[in-house]
């Protein structure tokens, strides 16, 4: 068994408790334990997974690392956790992601930030969970518990309208995430039937969820839960308020992670758990995809706050993600992944851009902004640099996701295909819009804050996701490799002497 697998679930956990009880001797204390215990001990650990699964891969069908104990054992409940290369490329974009949220949260949140931050490693955990369980009724609770976490962190350090986002963010992730546990139940059931065993186990319902005559009622279960969180068009509304509310640590994890959860799952437990029934239903999703890339972007373009342009850019985005996966091609689905790590280090990056010009203008207004540039050249630089990159600039990361999904769609639909990459038109429209407005012409407001050079952890935070963009844009090859999701019908030879 790999204890590593647990591991990353339980470190953030006790984590955020010693960053809670740290905090009780100073905000600051709370912030650097909680960027240290997610430095040293996450990335380190998700190093040696890495590492070791890479080592024994070979021959296992894809799947690198198991985990398994009983857990209600009547129920057929098990602490199941596996990963495949889908697994760790989404493990370690939320390591990355998860560093600057602790670590810029030490300018911005002084009040109770002891619980923050144990709040925020708390979700963490959550989200780690969600990408390794392979036992159906672990992953609903995981699923649950990167929601409540986050609901709190909305609630008491978002701003103003942060109860009403708040309860929307809770009301559509709940009400989804209920619609997708009576789908967990239901195929449960009719395995019950076809057996005689009650399990939640992943790989053997995997069976059942391959020939069930009511294959296409339970999917549409986990399909709309995860079309929520991505979130799709028309179940977007949610995200524009909830990030707009947010404190910055919140808007970046919901942007650079937790959305990508939608994604992980429509790959793992929708395409791949039933590929029957998602092969109909892909006409149907592309083409929301296609209509939330367009509707969205259009909307972006009309935006004045910063943070709502950034997050219709961001659904906007999300929506070639959707189109990959249902593409049917291989091609199409490397695209999607490729744009799920892409979209989460340039998004991400934009809302700490965003974060700090609210922080030091005292405004999210682009219309009270304006001739920043000459006062914060270096800032300025790195806000074009990911507006470029959000735009789909070739030789970063965006370019080759987008590329490659286009590239995917173009085998199934030429029409689908065309739309797509007019929304990429209107991308470049609110990107360079967004650009004229803050940082050039003439200044519009005083500063709350000093300008000049950002602090050493912003440009640090910055300058890693660039490189990290860049390096994607240039050679993908390697997380393109990595990042192949495993079959389900394939039980590994290391999982096999595990149990």
């Amino acid at each position: 068994m790999m204890l590593a697998l647990p591991a990353l679930v339980l470190i953030p956990f006790i984590g955020g408790l010693a960053a809670w009880l740290v905090g009780l001797r100073g905000a600051s204390r709370a912030a650097w334990a909680s960027s240290l215990i997610t430095l040293v001990l996450m990335v380190v650990l998700l190093a040696q997974v890495t590492i070791s699964s890479l080592a024994a891969g070979a021959g296992t069908g894809g799947w690198f690392g198991h985990f398994a104990m009983a857990w209600v054992p009547m129920l057929g409940i098990n602490v199941r956790l596996d990963i495949d290369g889908l697994s760790l490329v989404m493990l370690w974009l939320n390591a990355l992601i998860s560093l600057p949220c602790a670590l810029l949260s030490a300018r911005n949140v002084a009040d109770r930030a002891g619980l923050f931050h144990c709040l925020l490693l708390a979700t963490v955990a959550g989200i780690n969970g969600v990408f390794m369980a392979t036992d159906l009724f672990l992953f609903f609770f995981f699923w649950e518990l990167m929601l409540l976490p986050l609901f709190g962190i909305i609630l008491i350090w978002g701003d103003a309208g942060r109860q009403r986002a708040a309860l929307k963010f809770f009301l559509f992730t709940q009400g989804s995430g209920l619609l997708m546990l009576l789908a967990i139940l239901g195929l449960v059931i009719v395995n019950a039937q076809r057996t005689g065993v009650i399990t939640f186990d992943y790989f053997a319902l995997s069976q059942t969820a391959l020939i069930a005559p009511i294959a296409p009622v339970l999917m549409l279960g986990f399909f709309i839960a995860f079309a929520v969180k991505l979130p799709m068009v028309p179940f977007h509304a949610w995200l524009p308020d909830t990030y707009a509310a947010s404190p910055a640590a919140a808007s970046i994890l919901l942007s650079g992670v937790l959305a990508k959860t939608g994604g992980y799952g429509l790959i793992r437990f929708v395409v791949m758990l039933f590929p029957g029934a998602s092969a109909h239903l892909a006409p149907i999703a592309m083409t929301l995809g296609v209509v939330g890339i367009l509707y969205c972007a259009w909307l972006a373009v009309a935006q004045d706050d910063i943070k709502r342009l950034i997050a219709y850019s961001s659904i906007s985005h999300l929506g070639f993600i959707l189109l990959g996966v249902f593409s049917g091609t291989r091609i199409g689905m490397e695209g999607a992944i490729a744009q799920m790590v892409a979209h989460g280090l340039s998004t991400g990056a934009l809302f700490v851009i965003a974060g700090l010009l609210e922080e030091r203008l005292g405004t999210r207004d682009m219309s009270k902004m304006g001739g920043l540039w000459p006062a914060m050249p270096q800032f300025s630089a790195l806000a074009m640099f990911f507006a470029a990159a959000s735009l789909g600039l070739p030789g970063l990361g965006n370019f080759v996701g987008e590329f490659l999904v286009l590239m995917g769609t173009w085998q199934v639909s030429h029409t689908m295909t065309f739309f797509a990459a007019a929304g990429l038109v209107l991308s470049s429209v609110y990107s360079l819009t967004m650009m004229l407005r803050v940082f050039y012409g003439p200044k519009k407001t005083d500063a709350v804050a000093p300008l000049g050079v950002p602090s050493v952890p912003h440009l640090a935070v910055l300058g890693v996701a660039a490189l990290l963009l860049l390096a994607l844009g240039v050679y993908p090859q390697p997380v393109l490799n990595l990042s192949a999701p495993a079959s389900p019908y394939v039980v590994s030879i290391a999982q096999e002497q595990a149990q």
